[in-house]
């Protein structure tokens, strides 16, 4: 469908060769010979574009394009002035207009400033249309998302949030796992309780049995008082256990005892607690090879996920990416910025390893580092720009005729312990993985450190 355009000019040659120009360049073309007609036209054709001269007699340009922007502010108005009548210019960019342009001009000016404002019209009709999907989540608006994998995400959501049920999250790193639990907690009769997070993979490991159950006075070298813990802190309302993959295996017994009885007993007490809580977990590991691997207890498993929610990566659902890029410009303020569409589709076909949250940071700098309220393809990051759609791994390749999973696998533990110079805790940092699945995978493939180290 042709964008249309509007032309009001009282002098009939300068208006046949604007209707020329503009017909030839693509556009549907309306035409007439004072304000007062124009709109006229105006209210019977609804046009994205009015071009107006400025002196007209009668209606002049400015009354024109006061009037328009009463009746409908998102249309775009471009005044044609007289040339060194900057203040008249002025005046009407102060009124609204969207650009002007002076007399006299040649065909490749003309459609040059047109397509620039259909460009900005049609962005901004995709944000007022992002923006509605946003208003139309109102239920669920911490969670942005419109694509057929998220929508499951969304009924779970709504089904179990005003439930008991303890529920496991999964899903990579960076894809929101810790929101969707705030929308169930939010969505839940206990929303006017506690919202209580505790990370499990950040905590060491000797302080994790004290952060989740609490202590009592001297129950150990430092415990100079009673401190009540993440489970005491979430009475009456929802505990979020971050990482929960993570979790010390001899602390797994009692977090299942907690979940089973409803009680805790605080480290060095002898008194339990009883307790209304309910259990929201997270982890970005595959819990299944955890079990296999004998790092995760098969029962903890089971009463933690009685719903299970998937959380899909970002590159699997890429319909998102621009209600989320809209999302992120209005909530770092900057409601008015858009993205061309070769920017647009650049970051649509990247593959996001790093997920919602690499976007968003993404965002954030090229918020920052902007030069005007478009941002194209020049203003990406080069890793953006340089692809990632295609799935091609940076730091392998390949032989033609095959190569074994497991060898693979060896060989980048293997490297990445000779980066990290066999330190297991900055190895596994380096792969993303715990410390314990390192192990696990070095001992299933043999891998032992050199047995001259250096001190």
């Amino acid at each position: 469908m042709k964008p249309k355009i509007l032309v009001i000019d009282d002098d009939a040659s300068l208006r046949r060769v604007l209707e020329y120009n503009l017909e030839e360049a693509g556009y549907e073309v309306f035409a007439a010979s004072s304000g007062e007609e124009g709109l006229t036209l105006f209210a019977e054709e609804s046009p994205a574009l009015v071009i107006t001269d400025m002196k007209m007699p009668g209606m002049d340009g400015l009354q024109v394009l006061r009037t328009i922007k009463e009746r409908a502010p998102e249309t775009l108005v471009i005044i044609i002035t007289a040339f060194g009548a900057v203040d008249i210019a002025v005046e009407a960019m102060k009124a609204g207009a969207y650009d002007y342009i002076t007399k006299p001009f040649n065909r490749d000016e003309l459609r040059l400033i047109v397509a620039k404002a259909l460009q900005f019209t049609g962005l901004a009709a995709e944000n007022r249309r992002l923006k509605g999907e946003l208003a139309d989540r109102s239920d669920l608006r911490t969670i942005v998302g419109s694509s057929r994998e998220m929508e499951r995400v969304f009924d779970i959501v709504r089904k179990v949030a005003d439930t008991e049920a303890s529920v496991l999250i999964t899903g990579e790193s960076g894809t929101g796992k810790e929101l969707v639990a705030r929308s169930l907690h939010a969505h839940s009769s206990r929303r006017d309780a506690p919202f209580v997070a505790i990370n499990c993979a950040a905590i060491p490991r000797d302080l994790l049995e004290s952060e989740l159950f609490g202590h009592v006075k001297g129950a150990f070298t430092g415990a100079i008082r009673d401190k009540a813990g993440r489970f005491q802190m979430a009475d009456g309302g929802t505990l979020f256990l971050d990482e929960v993959g993570d979790l010390p295996l001899e602390l797994q017994p009692k977090l299942l005892r907690a979940l089973q009885e409803r009680v805790v007993e605080p480290v060095g007490g002898t008194t339990q607690q009883r307790l209304d809580v309910r259990v929201v977990a997270a982890t970005n590991l595959d819990i299944e090879q955890a079990m296999a691997s004998g790092t995760f207890r098969d029962d903890l498993y089971y009463r933690l996920s009685v719903i299970p929610i998937h959380i899909p990566p970002l590159r699997e659902r890429r319909t998102d990416i621009p209600l989320l890029l809209r999302y992120f410009c209005v909530k770092h303020g900057c409601e008015r910025v858009a993205f061309d569409k070769q920017a647009l589709d650049t970051m649509t076909s990247y593959n996001w390893p790093g997920n919602v949250r690499e976007l968003e940071n993404t965002v954030e700098r090229l918020l920052i580092m902007r030069n005007g309220d478009i941002i194209s393809l020049a203003d990406l990051p080069d890793k953006i720009r340089g692809g990632g759609a295609k799935g091609a791994s940076a730091v392998i390749t390949l032989p033609d005729e095959g190569y074994p999973l497991e060898q693979l696998e060896r060989e980048v533990v293997v490297s990445a312990l000779e980066r990290n110079h066999w330190n297991q805790t900055a190895a596994a940092r380096f792969l993303r993985i715990p410390r314990h699945t390192l192990i696990y995978r070095m001992e299933k493939y043999g891998i032992t450190p050199p047995e001259k180290m250096p001190a």
